[in-house]
């Protein structure tokens, strides 16, 4: 039976305002790609603001692949169709669901693991005053692990004001290509006696071989720096651990086999995401099951999520049910 392809927009409200080094959102707008076929649906969604595209240029990008999709195009032969990136991970997500609703099998068993069980997530800390983010730690003081967004100016006051606010709370930091290397030099062993765990891209995507001459005495992360599988041989000996997220690598297919890859390299794994809902956040749980740090709170950190969504209990992060995803 021949596929039906559709490609919509959707907009949904942040709580509050969610800002990093590069700016701030009051709401986030996902592109979702459905394609039917045997009376199954299958759905995938991409947050594409993120990589220098716009909505509307997803939308065209995803509408200039329908005519493959709709004649049959398995999730291999996409990959040489689209580069990474947002647009063919909406694709490649959508084709994953789909294979799962088929086939009646869940989308972790596809993906060859033995299970998908729960996982503890951090809660992000969104950039603002050291005195703003005291207030929000104390609020989430109670959740295992925060992660502090920076600046590259008065990072170690507020990474100060985190931990007054959240004591007893396990923190990573990221820097979002902020640092220069004397700030790195000069902040790093405060955040060590801060017991931070590990920094998320210090530097901008091209200057990783800085890393070479800086002492880690915390791990650091390739966020920017790592996109997709062919990344790898070129951030080895400079990062620790690569965050490994779904609109960067272009779909859960690409993802895999970056995973895979930087384990390889023994590179620790960070599973990370875009400010999207359940339905973005759902199929990054398989990645989770094999991940050092967990960065998952996307749709938690929206005012109103889609329905159904995700859910959770004591901090953790449970499988998504097939009526939202796999």
């Amino acid at each position: 039976m021949k596929r039906i392809v559709r490609i919509f927009t959707e907009e949904f409200p942040i709580r509050g305002v969610f800002r990093i080094s590069r700016g701030s959102s009051t709401s986030v707008t996902v592109v979702v790609a459905e394609i039917e076929a045997d009376g199954c649906i299958g759905r995938g969604e991409a947050s594409p603001q993120r990589y220098g595209m716009d909505v509307d240029e997803a939308v065209a990008a995803m509408g200039a692949a329908c005519d493959a999709l709709e004649q049959g195009i398995s999730r291999d032969e996409l990959q040489s169709l689209l580069p990474p990136g947002p647009v063919r991970n909406g694709l490649d997500l959508a084709l994953w669901d789909l294979e799962a609703k088929q086939s009646s099998t869940p989308a972790w068993k596809l993906a060859g693991l033995d299970r998908c069980d729960p996982v503890i997530t951090a809660w992000t800390i969104s950039l603002d005053t050291p005195e703003k983010m005291e207030e929000s730690a104390r609020l989430h003081h109670h959740r295992p692990l925060l992660k502090i967004k920076l600046t590259g100016t008065s990072d170690l006051e507020r990474v100060q004001a985190v931990r007054r606010g959240a004591p007893d709370a396990r923190l990573i930091v990221d820097a979002n290509e902020s640092w220069s290397p004397d700030y790195y030099l000069e902040i790093v062993p405060a955040l060590k006696e801060l017991k931070v765990e590990l920094i998320e891209q210090p530097f901008p995507r091209g200057q990783d071989k800085i890393l070479a001459s800086l002492p880690r005495p915390i791990p650091v992360c390739a966020d920017e720096s790592c996109r997709h599988s062919g990344d790898l041989q070129d951030l080895s000996g400079y990062y620790d651990v690569v965050n490994i997220k779904l609109d960067k690598t272009g779909g859960l297919t690409e993802a895999l086999k970056l995973q895979q890859g930087a384990r390889k390299l023994n590179l620790g794994i960070m599973t990370g995401c875009m400010v999207a809902t359940s339905l973005g956040i759902a199929p990054a749980l398989l990645l989770a099951q094999d991940a050092d740090f967990i960065d998952l709170d996307g749709h938690l950190l929206l005012a109103k999520d889609r329905h159904p969504g995700l859910h959770t209990r004591d901090h953790y992060l449970l499988p998504p049910q097939a009526e939202l995803w796999g």
